[in-house]
């Protein structure tokens, strides 16, 4: 058994970190859904992210051993960088969403509640920081260590940045999938949502990508990243006009990395394999 998890690294990825998010989630849709009725507490939410960190730490022992997990950890905090991916991953989204907030203000006459950038859902008010330092311990640091860290650089290693990031991003929505039957936020969008989440997540895997080949393997900046899109996006606090603003910027971004550094790197510099 462990000589074919060996052999076949991406897939025994996807089956462990699938088991482990979906061991947590499923329970919470089939309790919304009322097929049970033991009470399971909605912040069990957030232990989804343990599935692709607890995959990529398993795989990444099995197949490089010690030495394989040193690296990874000196990935995840590889912090000397060119200053404009700092930018970019910070500076950008939340431009955008003072941006947000000023046109909501134009249009609206209404400044958006600041405050609001504190709330998550299933817990109780974390204030502003609070919440960004959750999302960077749970979805940025728990799926970037899986998705980038481990699936990215072992996709790449036969196929394009480009391909590798379209099927990563495949999975990666599929990854998503119960939360489609527990989340209010994502029954609400119906039918069309998880083409549309599916859509949205294929961009950002194609920035992700640019980003961890961009710098040589720097965990650290896409965790960055996606913490603060996550914090900027997932509330009501750049009122009507946030979450479109990034997202149509995440999009236009995604169509102009691989026409500008090409499919085979999707980066200024060599992909990235294990």
């Amino acid at each position: 058994m462990f000589n074919w998890i060996k052999r076949n690294p991406l897939i025994s990825y996807f089956v462990i970190a699938y088991a482990v998010s979906w061991s947590f989630e499923i329970p919470l849709a089939l309790l919304h859904q009322g097929f049970i009725s033991v009470q399971i507490p909605m912040w069990f939410h957030y232990f989804a992210c343990l599935g692709p960190l607890s995959a990529a730490l398993i795989m990444t022992f099995l197949t490089g051993g010690r030495s394989g997990l040193r690296n990874l950890v000196v990935r995840i905090f590889k912090w000397r960088l060119d200053a404009r991916y700092y930018v970019f991953a910070i500076l950008v989204p939340v431009g955008l969403f003072a941006f947000a907030c000023i046109l909501n203000r134009m249009i609206t006459g209404v400044w958006p509640n600041i405050r609001l950038l504190g709330e998550v859902d299933y817990l109780p008010y974390l204030t502003p920081l609070g919440s960004l330092g959750l999302w960077l311990i749970t979805f940025g640091l728990g799926e970037e260590t899986g998705w980038r860290g481990f699936a990215l650089p072992h996709l790449q290693k036969t196929r394009s940045a480009t391909v590798a990031t379209l099927i990563l991003g495949i999975l990666w929505a599929c990854w998503h999938l119960p939360m489609f039957f527990y989340r209010d936020t994502y029954i609400q969008m119906g039918p069309v949502g998880f083409p549309m989440l599916a859509v949205s997540l294929l961009c950002a895997a194609m920035i992700f990508t640019w980003l961890y080949n961009s710098t040589n393997g720097s965990l650290l900046i896409v965790i960055i990243f996606h913490a603060v899109f996550n914090w900027l996006t997932a509330n009501e606090a750049g009122g009507q006009f946030a979450a479109v603003i990034l997202s149509v910027a995440v999009i236009l971004c995604a169509l102009y990395i691989p026409r500008r550094y090409g499919m085979k790197n999707a980066a200024p510099f060599e992909k990235q394999v294990a």
